[in-house]
């Protein structure tokens, strides 16, 4: 008697400690959607169009990646600009200026900085990939179609904002929308994506477009020209020497 108590007792507790059948595991779902344009490692070419009240430019770009925590991006285009790059490893960036044959890296108090004089910041390339990490999820909305998932950051994370709102398509776990907000909760810049494709097997967004909302304006877009996946390269090309090539 006391046996079967005891399986009757961990089977309820089982049910109770148990997700619900169909239940989401957000971690994950937000760490597809943040990982669809890496995998092991990928190869692309990208076109990244600014425009602010002041200015418009254009830029060619190169880049490389190793699974979650490496990467390098180099202008191609244009000429005056070609070879500037940035190099990513774990949580840490520099960039390389070849005009001064200088490499610099970037301090914690510039990650909130424009990167490449656009909308995207220094974090933003730092903690792209690490929201899985440092935020806590809950879904705020879900339809027949898309997921509204409300993403708090942990208390020890060293996080820049408030909060973020994914916007997720069901079907095929596509970003739609993220929302940024500030540590006042305000919205202020949102993200969208368009121009699904299937490249390589992969069912992914090849433009986003970047939202500055207390400067409707301007934008930030970056469109995905040319990318592959599973490429031959592996961490040590991850490196301050590489970062300097041409």
């Amino acid at each position: 008697m006391r046996l079967l108590l005891n399986i009757y007792l961990a089977a309820g507790l089982f049910f109770l400690l148990a997700p619900p059948v169909g239940a989401v595991d957000l971690q994950e779902l937000i760490r597809q959607v943040e990982q669809q344009y890496r995998g092991q490692s990928s190869h692309a070419l990208v076109t990244m169009e600014v425009a602010t009240e002041n200015w418009q430019r254009t830029l060619e770009m190169e880049s490389w990646s190793y699974e979650r925590d490496y990467f390098i991006t180099r202008i191609l285009k244009p000429p005056k600009e070609r070879g500037v790059s940035t190099l990513k490893v774990v949580r840490e960036v520099w960039n390389y200026l070849p005009k001064i044959d200088r490499v610099i890296k970037v301090p914690p108090s510039m990650m909130g900085g424009a990167w490449m004089g656009s909308h995207i910041t220094n974090d933003d390339i730092v903690k792209d990939n690490q929201i899985d990490e440092d935020y806590t999820f809950s879904i705020l909305e879900e339809t027949e179609t898309v997921y509204r998932i409300e993403c708090l950051p942990k208390q020890e994370a060293a996080v820049v904002w408030g909060k973020l709102v994914y916007e997720i398509e069901k079907a095929r776990t596509l970003p739609l929308r993220v929302e940024y907000f500030d540590e006042e909760m305000e919205k202020v810049r949102e993200i969208t994506f368009d121009d699904v494709q299937t490249v390589s097997g992969r069912t992914i967004p090849l433009r986003m477009t970047v939202h500055p909302l207390d400067k409707p304006e301007e934008k930030t877009v970056l469109h995905y020209r040319d990318i592959s996946f599973d490429v031959d390269v592996d961490q040590s090309y991850f490196s301050l020497r590489n970062l300097k090539r041409r």
